[in-house]
């Protein structure tokens, strides 16, 4: 990589334009931290040509700031977070995806926790777009990953207005909070797409999303037992650093080797789904170790012997993502009170003309 020292002119002028853009948008406070993409009516037009969904249609809102975002605005913060125009229909359908859940439209923007929307990508529209599902999922450098979930979070930013340390409250927040979109490594899983579990048609692109509080890893290649590395998963999730009584909550994002170890010994995403549930055991002695007591509390997850950490299985979402080179895994925390809605959403694209 070499700086552009010799350039004409003409192009000298137009990075001296482009640079001070950015500037501009630094100085208004549009910007996550990272530079935005300098965007024209001319670019957005070109966006709003990648869906049939009309430009004024909301497609997100906070009720309770009484703010809304349209296609246009969600178009506008697409071009700025270095979005293609064909990843905008993407970037709606997470939108959709995100206002089923009750912590999205309750608040949870605001959270102290600074939770982090999860984007998972299904459907051969991971292949047309270069969305990453395998190695490095959840990392740096593939271009629709970092942008789709950029748009979301400029979005918050820009058109609901909460920012850090300003309507946004969180404590510490976590890192990559708005880099968090993954596709489902169809090709390697044992089981069926998310989406089609969900209860889209199988081969259906969509988008189901949630807000996390963060990500934690499991790394078990140490055994070829099934239950030995279900206890291993159980133990992260019941970890009582991240056990809140019965607002208590974990999802899986589980490597391929995980996942076909699981599958080839006869587990079922659902028999997973129950195990975890029915193991992800604290008991009351050591929620009080931890200062975390459920003396007068109620509700499902919680007995005379202790706290079932997700005692629903159903809210526990399953997603095989990442590469065949390593036995690793990640226990996801979802936000919110409300549970998960568990909804896949189709991916609306403009029909090609003939």
């Amino acid at each position: 990589m070499t700086a552009l020292a010799d350039e004409p002119a003409e192009d000298a002028a137009r990075l001296h334009y482009a640079r001070a853009a950015i500037e501009h948008a630094y100085e208004q406070g549009w910007t996550d931290g990272l530079p935005i993409v300098p965007v024209t009516a001319e670019v957005v037009e070109e966006f709003l040509a990648a869906t049939p969904r009309p430009r004024d249609e909301v497609v997100a809102a906070v009720p309770h700031l009484g703010r809304e975002c349209t296609v246009e605005q969600a178009a506008i913060n697409a071009a700025m977070a270095g979005c293609r125009p064909e990843y905008l229909p993407v970037v709606l359908a997470a939108w959709d995806a995100l206002m089923q859940q009750r912590a999205v439209t309750g608040g949870g923007w605001q959270s102290t926790s600074g939770p982090a929307p999860l984007i998972v990508v299904n459907g051969p529209i991971r292949a047309e777009l270069g969305i990453n599902s395998t190695g490095g999922v959840l990392g740096p450098g593939f271009r629709a990953n970092a942008t789709i979930a950029r748009a979301v979070g400029l979005v918050v930013r820009n058109v609901f207005g909460i920012r850090p340390q300003e309507l946004e409250q969180s404590t510490q927040g976590i890192p990559g909070r708005f880099s968090l979109c993954v596709g489902e490594n169809e090709e390697e899983s044992p089981w069926e797409p998310l989406a089609t579990e969900l209860g889209l048609p199988d081969g259906t692109s969509a988008v189901s999303a949630l807000l996390l509080r963060t990500c934690e890893f499991v790394d078990n290649r140490h055994t070829t037992d099934p239950e030995q590395v279900l206890w291993d998963i159980a133990d992260t999730v019941a970890r009582t650093g991240a056990a809140i009584g019965r607002h208590s909550s974990a999802g899986l994002l589980l490597g391929v080797e995980h996942a076909q170890l699981l599958a080839s010994n006869g587990f079922a995403k659902a028999d997973v789904q129950r195990w975890i549930s029915e193991h992800a055991f604290r008991t009351h002695t050591e929620m009080q170790l931890a200062g975390k007591s459920l003396a007068g509390q109620e509700g499902p997850g919680i007995d005379e012997h202790g706290l079932h950490v997700v005692p629903d299985p159903d809210q526990i979402p399953i997603v095989v993502t990442g590469a065949r080179n390593a036995a690793m895994s990640m226990v996801v925390r979802p936000f919110g009170f409300g549970g998960w809605s568990r909804t896949a959403h189709p991916i609306r694209q403009k029909e090609a003309r003939s």
